[in-house]
């Protein structure tokens, strides 16, 4: 049985410090489906005859599932909170996943894994963004 995010973040001892529960729930469950989506992407990329061609794609699927799973475990983590770290992580979150999106749908027409992985960068920035609106 996994846990939800919803459900670790309502049993927290602590205030969030005023932060909308409900996008950060979505922000953190969009990272970790961005994240695999990535790593997943990537290796597929790694299984087509044409791999020398995606070798920027591959390398932007791995740094945005890196930088996804940080952003996931940094919002994950309440206690001594930092504002200003939580909305530098959120901003790169953001930026990367626009690059990887942007660099699957460049291979979205050829590869069926590019395209689904370019919906989940885009739909993690969203979620990254409209967090980052919420923080003020």
């Amino acid at each position: 049985m996994t846990t939800s995010v919803n459900d670790m973040l309502r049993t927290y001892p602590a205030d969030l410090g005023g932060v909308d529960r409900a996008a950060m729930v979505r922000c953190i469950e969009e990272c970790l489906a961005c994240a695999q989506a990535c790593t997943a992407c990537a290796d597929a990329c790694l299984s087509e005859g044409m791999v020398g061609d995606l070798t920027k794609c591959i390398r932007t699927d791995l740094d945005c599932a890196d930088m996804c799973d940080t952003t996931a475990s940094v919002l994950s983590r309440h206690t001594g909170y930092d504002a200003n770290i939580t909305r530098a992580v959120l901003q790169a979150c953001a930026t990367v996943c626009k690059a990887c999106a942007d660099e699957c749908a460049a291979h979205a027409d050829l590869h069926e894994h590019c395209r689904v992985c370019a919906q989940a960068c885009r739909s993690c920035e969203a979620a990254c963004n409209d967090l980052l609106a919420g923080l003020g």
